[in-house]
């Protein structure tokens, strides 16, 4: 299991508050790292534990009923760059490229992160993964099944998921919520 530590940093010299996650591999490390207030990533950090059950990716995909699936050089957002080789993910394909929304719940079989390019000041973490098929799903989740959730301060899942894929167009892996993974479980 992989641990996600929110790291709220103050910046004395500009008075701000940012936002970080460290990525820590598992619950042990994340005890020793409190233990040792000496950590040079966690010194003077106020430390919150996350663990981030679940994926999702929303990509074009060709083959609907495909056993394996892979996603190369995929935008990463909300945390979607820290999955990992044995996280669950849920497929949706994308509706502006043919698709037809929730299609799958999978297990990713490999993760690797794409190096970023040089000379380019801000961009976007890219994961490339492959995942097996553990699931289809049996009814349908899509834009049209989502829309009309836009209360983005409501909490409820389907807020998330409407605001997580279809706020932005572009495809995209996000890390999703307890509640959100339930959710979708619900349609297989």
């Amino acid at each position: 299991m992989k641990i996600n530590v929110f790291a709220v940093i103050f910046n004395e010299k500009w008075r701000e508050c940012s936002l970080e996650i460290l990525a820590l591999p598992s619950a042990v490390w994340l005890e020793n790292a409190l233990r040792c207030q000496n950590s040079p990533k966690l010194r003077r950090h106020n430390l919150v534990k996350m663990t981030i059950m679940a994926f999702a990716i929303k990509a074009e995909v060709r083959d609907l009923l495909a056993k394996k699936f892979v996603f190369t050089a995929q935008k990463t957002m909300y945390s979607g760059k820290h999955i990992a080789k044995g996280d669950t993910i849920f497929v949706v394909s994308n509706e502006n490229e043919g698709g037809r929304g929730l299609i799958a719940r999978g297990a990713v079989t490999s993760a690797e992160a794409i190096a970023k390019k040089s000379g380019v000041a801000r961009q976007t973490p890219r994961v490339s993964i492959a995942v097996k098929c553990t699931a289809l799903a049996k009814r349908p989740l899509g834009r049209s099944e989502l829309n009309h959730f836009t209360d983005w301060n409501d909490g409820q899942p389907e807020i998330e998921l409407n605001f997580k894929f279809y706020r932005q167009a572009t495809n995209k892996i996000v890390g999703i919520s307890d509640e959100a993974a339930a959710f979708l479980d619900g349609f297989f």
